[in-house]
């Protein structure tokens, strides 16, 4: 039985470039101790995009996969939470007991993660209302016969203005997203911590850290779009490997808020 999770927020220390290397190598090595669950995890996720993809193109409205290849994204740290516990576990030294992890997971519906779910699902949703505004905006206007195969219109003044006032939006989107969530999803799973304050402390810990935190998310949403391209074949290897690696990233940073604070006590 995994143990109860502690009460409250633990100091949090400063995040440095050597915790982000670090973390992709222990997450990397979770990933070798134990693939079968990193195929899993992301084999939910590959089938639930190619599902999205095939009805995108379904409908004959394929223009709106500019839109949900930024859009989707968001939903994926919510797969790497069964890979949470498995670097937990490893870490501890403790049993993978496959009932056990799926157990840890289905609690959570119990606890405070399906708050956040919520949030992100109407961040989700809402930023494709916007998405069809700015395609309205820009768009609305233009002579086409079919919009999936009249890829030139995005080659004009309007297509080009379009998917750039896209691209600033969605990646605005995206920033604020992963700053709620970064630290909240793990520290939700480790702590036993309201929702509201989880996502204060991941983006106080993104703001207090700019460089290096941003520098992950930057390296994080250009790895996830390079495995999505070969029909997000690459995200067998892409999610599992981010998912531990942003386990031990969480880790390293209590850790070195337990040092600061350790060394702050009086002798």
């Amino acid at each position: 039985m995994r143990e109860e999770p502690q009460l409250g927020v633990p100091p949090l220390g400063q995040v440095t470039f050597a915790m982000l290397a670090e973390a992709l190598r222990r997450g990397w090595r979770d990933l070798k101790r134990a693939p079968g669950f990193g195929f899993v995890f992301a084999l939910v996720y590959v089938l639930v995009g190619l599902v999205f993809a095939l009805i995108t193109w379904a409908t004959g409205k394929s223009y709106w996969l500019v839109f949900a290849a930024v859009g989707f994204p968001l939903v994926g740290p919510f797969a790497a939470v069964g890979l949470y516990e498995v670097s937990r576990r490893l870490e501890r030294g403790q049993v993978l007991d496959i009932y056990q992890i799926f157990g840890v997971i289905v609690m959570q519906s119990k606890r405070q993660l399906p708050s956040i779910c919520a949030i992100v699902l109407f961040m989700f949703l809402f930023w494709f209302f916007i998405a069809h505004m700015i395609f309205a905006l820009f768009m609305g206007f233009s002579t086409m016969t079919n919009v999936s195969s009249s890829y030139e219109v995005y080659m004009t003044s309007e297509g080009i203005t379009m998917l750039t006032v896209g691209t600033v939006v969605g990646a605005l989107f995206a920033l604020l997203l992963y700053m709620i969530t970064v630290i909240s999803l793990p520290l939700l799973l480790d702590r036993e911590v309201d929702f509201v304050t989880a996502m204060i402390t991941s983006f106080q810990t993104v703001q207090a850290n700019p460089v290096p935190m941003l520098a992950w998310g930057a390296f994080i949403a250009a790895i996830t779009f390079a495995a999505m391209v070969p029909w997000f074949l690459g995200l067998f290897v892409v999610l599992p490997l981010l998912g531990h690696a942003t386990w031990h990233l969480y880790d390293q940073i209590v850790a070195a808020g337990a040092q600061v604070e350790a060394g702050a006590q009086p002798a």
